[in-house]
């Protein structure tokens, strides 16, 4: 993933923010080597992914004689470096007194302090600061750090009668029990409880305990003691399980089936025309478009609820063309955002196509998922849900089984040898599969494109044509982000041999899918300062969510100045319209939460595109580029009512699209309002 995910816990921020590419600079703050070492007796737990199976770090706590609990956190996920130590003195009741936390992670220094002294707590993190008035059963939430603080405020809602505690700087944590599960590292046989932990993000966050005492975390990257690495896939499937139980009864609240419908004096975008159009009527008969035209000439049907757009804009639903789908919170998110559709290019296999299946079963709040199965060669900068491959036949048998389990395209990562990447492709577009991705490391997109890729995924790597040898040859690790944020800003556009390039990938009909939006996010914000991709929801989100954002830039180093990444920037951004007049189709995606479409949206229109064609991105020119443009992708007669009733007008300023009201798939009508209750957010974005 390459935009930072922001965790709904201090452990699980460490795990995604891992996990997220950002990439990792020289180390700022204390060196490694003046942090603390843990003792031979210290309490261990190991960092993997892959079941186990993949090693990235560990994390110790011990207690020194003083009563100062010390915790290490070693952590290297691809090359993306954390290095932490962390120190916690506590009151005779329990209460956190003290906290330093010292080290270096990929966006900087890691340095945090906090205090409490005479009734009055401090605290200074990398992005902010604040005092307050002591009080007992207020829990700080560190920004960073290992886990050990959270593990204390995980024993403080054991201890409360409801199970809650307050949190700083603000919000109110809760856990609750999920269920339980017999496990065996085949010496030992353990008795776990699962439990939900909510208030730190926008869905519960699983954690497992042995008894009274933290046992650890299960998923893409999991938190486990050394010899038990191999129950994580057990762990997350009993949590993945347990918790879509609670899915249906959403559904019930919040979709509700409708028969005949009719949308009234809209404003309406005509994805097929691209062309908005005032003064239209809708209307949607069992979950498909039975009527389109102006409002003197379709009349709403007697028996039709009519919703009365004036000022209001209706639009197709929105695809988030790059959108590696989360959990059972991901769904109404989306939806929230007008988001009906999207492409998944790569996700663990099992659990995503179970996802699917639940949605497609309407026992799951989501949208339509077009898969693409991520494929990745061995080494240390391998994709962590990748089917990882080590020689050809093992290559060929991984695109036939993307074709066997239903999906739409494979993706090829930057680890993949580029001599398989032709016959990969050959048999895929055999199969009638699409092929898209990263660029092999020690391949130029356009030797890609010669070995079959269909698409392109992400704008850095279009850029990766004119970047030096030393980058291309290293692009699947930080150099794909280093190198492009060092030499983009000087790359001619305009040159001969950058038009060749852009003139063949018009000529071969080769998409794009740019995810500005996560460039915008690593090279132009300070540190301490919200992205514009989600400024508009800071207020909204639950607090501990939205303070995670406050870091999500590269840390700039000696040779690579914040000044010389926006330059760069804004050439990856003068790339859009280069590749908009060509003709070449744009797929707009975000590789984030989702909500960040509508800024990828924005920088399309602010490099110079109409507000009608940068929406094409998201509605007709997906749907049609992954087949299903004949029933969804714009608002035409016969069609699939997939649709977004906007409070304003997207063609006057794009950024209107966040004003989502009303949203419609599979036959039912959704509030966003209630969408965003049922995630803890408590308003609409603010208007741009």
């Amino acid at each position: 993933m390459n935009r930072l995910l922001i965790a709904a816990s201090a452990l699980a921020l460490l795990a995604t923010q891992a996990f997220a590419e950002a990439p990792s600079a020289p180390p700022a703050g204390m060196p490694t080597e003046q942090l603390a070492r843990p003792p031979a007796d210290a309490k261990v737990w190991d960092v993997t992914s892959a079941n186990g199976v993949a090693h990235h770090g560990t994390i110790s706590t011990w207690t020194t004689p003083d009563g100062t609990h010390w915790s290490r956190f070693s952590f290297n996920l691809r090359g993306f470096v954390s290095e932490i130590d962390e120190q916690n003195r506590f009151a005779a009741d329990g209460s956190l007194q003290s906290m330093v936390i010292r080290g270096h992670v990929p966006e900087g220094d890691a340095a945090e302090t906090y205090g409490v002294k005479d009734g009055t707590y401090t605290w200074t993190s990398p992005v902010d600061h604040g005092s307050g008035k002591a009080r007992p059963g207020l829990q700080y939430v560190a920004f960073g750090g290992t886990f050990d603080s959270f593990t204390f405020i995980i024993d403080a809602m054991m201890k409360a009668p409801d199970h809650s505690v307050d949190l700083l700087p603000s919000g109110r944590g809760k856990m609750e029990p999920l269920t339980a599960l017999a496990v065996s590292n085949g010496t030992q046989t353990k008795v776990l409880t699962a439990y939900a932990i909510t208030g730190f993000g926008l869905s519960p966050f699983p954690i497992w305990m042995d008894g009274n005492e933290f046992f650890g975390t299960a998923g893409v990257i999991s938190f486990l003691p050394p010899g038990w690495e191999t129950v994580s896939d057990r762990l997350s499937k009993a949590q993945d399980e347990a918790l879509a139980k609670r899915a249906p009864e959403l559904v019930k609240k919040i979709a509700k089936p409708v028969g005949v419908i009719a949308f009234r004096h809209v404003k309406l975008y005509d994805a097929d025309a691209r062309q908005f159009r005032a003064n239209m009527t809708v209307v949607v008969a069992n979950g498909k478009i039975a009527a389109v035209g102006p409002d003197m000439k379709v009349r709403a049907p007697n028996n039709a609820a009519v919703i009365d757009g004036t000022g209001k804009t209706l639009i197709p639903g929105l695809w988030d063309s790059h959108q590696h789908y989360g959990d059972d919170s991901t769904g109404p998110l989306l939806l929230a955002s007008g988001i009906t559709s999207v492409r998944d290019p790569g996700n663990d296999p099992d659990r995503l196509m179970a996802r699917k299946k639940r949605i497609d079963d309407g026992q799951l709040l989501g949208q339509r998922i077009v898969p693409s199965l991520l494929i990745d060669g061995p080494g240390p900068y391998t994709a962590q849900v990748a089917v990882v491959v080590h020689n050809l036949p093992e290559a060929l048998a991984a695109v036939v089984r993307a074709k066997n389990s239903g999906y739409f395209a494979i993706k090829l990562y930057g680890s993949m040898d580029p001599a398989w990447v032709k016959p990969m492709a050959d048999l895929a577009h055999k199969l009638g599969l699409h092929v898209h991705g990263h660029i092999p490391h020690g391949m130029r997109p356009l030797d890609a494109v010669h070995a079959g890729y269909d698409e392109i995924t992400h704008i850095n790597f279009v850029m990766m044509q004119e970047m030096p040898d030393d980058v291309v040859a290293n692009s699947n690790g930080m150099a794909r982000f280093v190198g492009t944020g060092k030499y983009s800003a000087d790359i001619d556009l305009h040159s001969p041999k950058m038009a060749a390039y852009l003139d063949e990938l018009a000529r071969r009909h080769i998409a794009v899918d740019p995810t500005l939006v996560t460039f915008e996010d690593l090279y132009v914000p300070k540190r301490g300062s919200f992205p514009p991709a989600d400024a508009p929801y800071a207020d909204s989100l639950p607090p501990q969510l939205a303070r995670g954002f406050l870091s999500s830039a590269m840390a700039p180093t000696p040779d690579l100045s914040r000044e010389r990444m926006r330059a760069s920037f804004a050439k990856l951004q003068a790339l859009i319209p280069e590749l908009y007049r060509r003709h070449i189709p744009i797929v707009a995606g975000t590789d984030g939460f989702g909500f960040e479409l509508i800024r990828e949206l924005e920088l399309y229109v602010q490099a110079g595109m109409k507000p009608e064609d940068a929406l094409a991105t998201a509605t007709i020119i997906p749907a049609q580029t992954f087949q299903v443009g004949k029933v969804t992708g714009s608002l035409a007669k016969g069609k699939l009512a997939e649709l977004a009733l906007i409070d304003g007008d997207p063609q006057k300023n794009i950024g209107d699209l966040r004003q989502v009201e009303l949203v419609m798939r599979d036959g039912k009508l959704m509030e966003a309002d209630t969408l965003r209750a049922a995630l803890g957010i408590s308003g609409p974005p603010k208007r741009q």
